[in-house]
């Protein structure tokens, strides 16, 4: 008997990790023999973004995708992927997560929820409506925060965060209620932000993940024959989403710049300025993640 199976998640259609949990679910349906067949509701259409974890937990929607950091201020170790210019290259940003895998995974357990793959943006850099050196340029902008880390970095360059969600961006910085903010390329094409925002600032402060999450109840009661299939679709599957990625982060900037962004590297004395709030923003998460958030750090550094 097949068992059908809605997957919200916060993201566009047109989004590749949209797309990626499209080829995810033809893939298990595919492995699974037809016994597990998902349907992907994209753009927070089933459940809005911050709704989607609670959801898988409570077992309202069996499977969901969410940014991982998103859960840090419930569980700090969740933050490990959003410390700034620590793994700033794909590379490094897998090394990251294969420190970070074991410890995250106990503590999803916790939370009742279990992860198939994980898939990181592009490198984080700055969007403002105004050419920004340092900042003195920073003051009092309201800033769309996703997250504590990046919340933090808004009040300590002297901006007022504001939380507003993927889907709600474009609204947001039409009305004035956001007038800034930190992300990938990626969003900044998906949500055509040239029509308010005029720079972006390449910074590559970190690569979050997005991850594809379970419900570990309805998971546990897989058969090993369907847990294994939908592993491996998810294995594949994160293998691509990554190379599609890093494959789009330079495709991203040329179409912000093709669109009249003014696309550059961050200046010296702003990018100092953040430098030296990523320091104390990864010593804070030491002392929030405690041991298990040194053991990543420490297993990341001896690789």
């Amino acid at each position: 008997m097949a068992e059908n199976w809605d997957m919200p998640m916060a993201y566009s259609a047109t989004n590749f990790h949209s797309e990626m949990g499209v080829v995810f679910a033809d893939r298990v349906r595919d492995y699974t023999g037809g016994d597990i067949d998902i349907t992907v509701h994209p753009g927070g259409s089933l459940f809005k973004g911050g709704e989607i974890k609670r959801a898988v937990q409570t077992g309202q929607a069996p499977i969901g995708e969410r940014f991982m950091s998103a859960h840090a201020n419930e569980a700090p170790l969740l933050g490990w992927d959003n410390l700034p210019f620590i793994a700033t290259t794909y590379a490094d940003n897998d090394k990251l997560w294969d420190a970070a895998k074991d410890k995250v995974n106990a503590q999803l357990a916790d939370l009742n929820l279990v992860a198939l793959y994980t898939c990181p943006w592009p490198g984080q850099g700055f969007y403002f409506k105004k050419e920004v050196n340092s900042s003195a340029d920073t003051q009092g902008v309201k800033f769309r925060s996703y997250n504590t880390a990046t919340a933090t970095f808004a009040e300590a360059l002297g901006m007022i965060p504001v939380q507003v969600e993927a889907a709600e961006l474009s609204q947001a910085l039409a009305t004035g209620v956001a007038e800034a903010f930190i992300s990938s390329g990626s969003t900044g094409y998906d949500r055509k932000v040239w029509e308010q925002l005029t720079h972006y600032y390449k910074v590559n402060a970190w690569l979050p993940r997005n991850y594809v999450m379970v419900n570990k109840g309805i998971w546990d009661g897989l058969s090993a024959d369907n847990q294994a299939a939908i592993q491996k679709a998810a294995n594949e599957t994160g293998a691509d989403c990554s190379a599609k990625s890093q494959e789009l982060a330079g495709w991203y900037f040329e179409q912000l710049a093709d669109n009249g962004m003014d696309v550059t590297d961050a200046g010296p004395d702003f990018l100092a300025e953040l430098e030296a709030i990523g320091a104390k923003m990864t010593a804070d998460w030491l002392e929030q993640a405690g041991a298990d958030g040194q053991a990543i750090l420490d297993a990341y550094n001896a690789n």
